[in-house]
């Protein structure tokens, strides 16, 4: 979990800093070549794929940080956490696939890179390609399996994760049951928490908190990856150019990259992703076939469900969303008049260009009877978007006023029954609105799933 972190680097690079605070920061990243001399590859597929490693470094955590949080003991040198981060080619969809670390892996021909012995193909568990054979081993090991070309490595530690949820200020997660884990001293109870770096390593780390051990583990690191992006797009970070810095130079501080990788590219990856956010990503985990696949020499392993693990990483070359479940439509919000009933005018308020037009034709598309013929206001330096009405038209006004977040109304004697909208700057989109319907007794008993009643808030 702690590759998880370096893609907050991404999000953030959305903030739109300038090109020379983030190129300043190219001798920041340690770098290796995990592609040298590699052929045979996947064909390239649409989008961009990172393969996420962290590795259970330690060499920069304090006394105090490791008796606090459990780190204790030699670290193996290998792989504890392996995701593949698909960005769409449009930049509007994320897609985080977890790789267990006990998979059953078959690398191919490769040099060991401690003893220098060369090896042919043999069967392994995936985390130990990387004890084995570095990056590099790593990357054709996974291209193997999955077919997926890999773009860019990123490789990070324990450090550089505390250190970034630290400089988030914390990232808030919610529990609905609670969670102990006498290995890592991971100790919550249910509802909400903001876990601070130490404690948010200690969350990622837990594979004993339930009776689902790895699998279980893996759930928590999406959970908290989903966590961490909606903290880092909804937090000040992204307009704050020094902070932004530090936050990036918590993250580059111990992570490892693949030459090509540069901060001009992550810029400019920043700039076209500038409409994400949290509800256009998806994760999932690698549909396993059988569990407790014993190998020998090796012992239990993870064995991949072939049919399905193939479909799932055909869908990632062709870079379609992992479900096809359709998003739910936001719920329309209860008004005293419907929008059918209410006549409007929208005028611009702003030098921006076409913004009457889409406004216009926002409320069309929700319902609103409207002129079709925005035209440009008084006033064209209007920060909020303001509804003005006549007093004999108040519940008209408050009607169209919750279909405009954030609008401000404005009584105007005389206007008659033509409502004005005057779109501002602030201006973000028209919320769907409906007559409220007189209440009916239930047909029958509402039903209640528990896990609903569980969910925190």
């Amino acid at each position: 979990m702690r590759a998880v972190t370096t893609l907050s680097v991404v999000v953030l690079a959305s903030a739109g800093i300038g090109h020379s605070l983030i190129s300043s920061l190219n001798g920041d990243i340690a770098r290796v070549d995990p592609f040298k001399d590699m052929k045979n590859r996947p064909r390239a597929g649409h989008g961009m794929n990172i393969l996420l490693v962290g590795t259970d470094g330690r060499d920069d955590i304090s006394e105090e940080q490791r008796r606090r949080y459990r780190l204790g003991g030699a670290p193996c040198h290998c792989t504890d956490t392996m995701m593949i981060v698909h960005i769409a080619e449009d930049r509007k969809r994320l897609s985080v696939i977890s790789l267990p670390r006990d998979s059953y892996a078959e690398t191919p021909p490769h040099t060991d890179r401690t003893t220098g012995q060369k090896h042919h193909g043999h069967p392994l568990k995936l985390n130990a390609a990387y004890a084995e054979g570095g990056p590099q081993l790593t990357v054709r090991t996974v291209e193997r399996m999955t077919h997926v070309k890999i773009d860019h490595y990123l490789e990070v530690d324990f450090t550089s994760f505390m250190k970034t949820v630290d400089e988030l200020g914390g990232v808030k997660i919610c529990t609905p049951k609670p969670l102990k884990d006498s290995y890592t001293g991971l100790d919550l109870k249910a509802g909400p928490h903001r876990l601070s770096g130490g404690e948010a390593l200690q969350y990622v780390r837990a594979r004993h908190a339930d009776g689902t051990s790895d699998l279980g583990r893996m759930k928590r690191q999406q959970r908290f990856l989903a966590a961490l992006v909606d903290q880092a797009t909804s937090s000040g970070v992204l307009l704050n150019p020094l902070k932004f810095r530090d936050v990036i130079r918590a993250v580059l501080g111990s992570v490892r990259a693949d030459k090509g990788f540069r901060t001009d590219d992550l810029l400019a990856l920043g700039r076209a992703m500038r409409t994400f956010s949290p509800s256009g990503s998806e994760f999932t985990t690698v549909p396993i076939g059988k569990m407790g696949f014993d190998v020998k020499g090796i012992g239990s392993t993870l064995k991949w469900d072939p049919v399905k693990a193939k479909a799932l990483f055909e869908k990632v070359r062709e870079d379609r969303p992992l479900t096809t479940r359709p998003r739910p439509r936001p719920s329309a919000v209860t008004v005293p008049v419907a929008p059918q009933q209410i006549h409007v005018q929208v005028e611009n308020g702003t030098r921006t260009s076409g913004l009457g037009g889409r406004v216009d034709r926002a409320l069309a598309a929700a319902g609103f009877r409207t002129t079709g013929r925005a035209v440009n206001a008084d006033d064209r330096a209007v920060r909020h978007t303001v509804v003005a009405y006549d007093p004999r038209w108040d519940r008209s006004a408050k009607s169209l006023a919750a279909a405009l977040p954030g609008s401000e109304l404005r009584a105007v004697k005389g206007q008659g029954a033509l409502l004005k909208v005057i779109a501002g700057s602030d201006f973000h989109q028209v919320r769907p609105v409906r007559a409220a319907q007189p209440e009916r007794p239930p047909s029958r008993p509402a039903v209640v799933r528990g896990d609903d009643e569980v969910r925190c808030s």
